[in-house]
């Protein structure tokens, strides 16, 4: 492999070097998601909301199991917590089922939530995070945390918490 490709796996499978913070790579890869979902916001129509922010999480999600081997590889690890694109996919699904709301509370409670079920993984994000390999093992749980996620917000919007 040539320094550049493996350059460019890097900077793909870390989102942006956000993988590599000394703490919480997966926070830190999780905010790309952010970014996207924010720049997709202030940037295009409403009606161009949805779609891109398909168009990203499918993006995201072919890189990923495009980079897995690599990134396997590179980390001699299954599931290595540099390569934070399960993270970013993971929030994107957040907005992408959650339609509604103010961007800015809609974009901290989506991090906030996301994360929360991403670290402790409730079933069947815990079996599939413990018992599933490769790409879909890797991304899996995480957007099943980003659909909790995202069924929390329907429960805060309808009891009007969060600013929802």
């Amino acid at each position: 492999m040539t320094k550049a490709r493996h350059t460019l796996y890097l900077i793909i499978g870390t989102a942006f070097g956000t993988g590599l913070a000394p703490i919480a790579p997966g926070s830190f890869g999780a905010l790309v998601g952010v970014a996207y979902h924010v720049g997709v916001v202030w940037s295009m129509p409403e009606t161009w909301h949805l779609p891109a922010l398909i168009i990203g999480l499918i993006a995201v999600i072919v890189a990923n199991h495009l980079l897995t081997p690599w990134a396997v590889d590179y980390w001699k690890d299954e599931d290595p917590g540099n390569f934070v694109l399960d993270e970013v996919a993971g929030y994107l699904i957040v907005p992408i089922l959650f339609r509604g709301g103010p961007l800015f509370p809609v974009v901290l409670w989506s991090f906030f939530l996301f994360r929360t079920f991403d670290i402790i993984k409730i079933p069947p994000a815990r079996q599939i995070d413990q018992n599933m390999h490769g790409p879909w093992g890797i991304v899996l749980d995480d957007l099943i945390s980003g659909a909790y996620a995202a069924l929390v917000m329907y429960g805060l919007a309808w009891w009007g918490v969060g600013g929802l």
